[in-house]
């Protein structure tokens, strides 16, 4: 599979939408994003961050005809045993705000010593017709105690690295050292490597 020419960015949520918009932009990776195509809304039920990246990636490139980037991240805690890991957009419920998961999140943290966690990431592109690769980023931190600074989404306000949390930290910083910005660049390496391979 080569970098394809033309891309659907599989998600209805904005604020993801951006994010890799500007992580592809800095790779150089100079694919067409393709706007105002529409796909049906897919129930997120395989039980891997895998299955659902490719799950999404799938029904949008078959319904648009067009290759399809989806994602599918997990915050796993370490005292919580990797939850809330697949179910992390619906940890406060199947309808939660970002707020709603935050303090549910807070919650079940609220007397526990060990904040370590990672946020971890599988990108999924899919071609019409099938050919699908898939590719993995990591960003290890811990959770703070009550939520800090205004940038961001999700999480970003109670996910620390290196003293700051992800919503202190400037967009541009964070599109170079998060977890989907890693699997982006996992899955831009994987492609450009392809491009070089003579194999068929």
């Amino acid at each position: 599979m080569s970098v394809p020419s033309r891309l659907v960015v599989a998600t209805k949520n904005p604020d993801k939408v951006r994010e890799v918009e500007a992580v592809l932009r800095r790779l150089g990776v100079e694919s067409e994003i393709v706007r105002d195509v529409v796909w049906p809304d897919v129930a997120e039920t395989e039980e891997t961050l895998e299955g659902n990246a490719i799950l999404k990636a799938r029904a949008a490139a078959d319904a648009t005809g067009i290759a399809a980037l989806a994602d599918d991240t997990g915050l796993e805690v370490a005292a919580l045993g990797g939850r809330p890991g697949v179910r992390t957009a619906r940890y406060a419920g199947p309808d939660a705000t970002y707020e709603e998961n935050v303090a549910e999140l807070l919650f079940e943290l609220a007397d526990v010593a060990d904040r370590r966690a990672r946020f971890r990431t599988i990108v999924a592109l899919v071609e019409p017709g099938g050919a699908t690769r898939t590719a993995e980023g990591v960003l290890e931190g811990s959770i703070a105690r009550r939520p800090r600074g205004s940038g961001g989404f999700g999480y970003d306000p109670v996910f620390v690295v290196d003293g700051r949390t992800l919503a202190e930290i400037p967009s541009e910083e964070k599109n170079r050292i998060s977890h989907r910005a890693r699997a982006l660049e996992a899955m831009a390496r994987m492609l450009a490597q392809d491009g070089r391979d003579p194999r068929p």
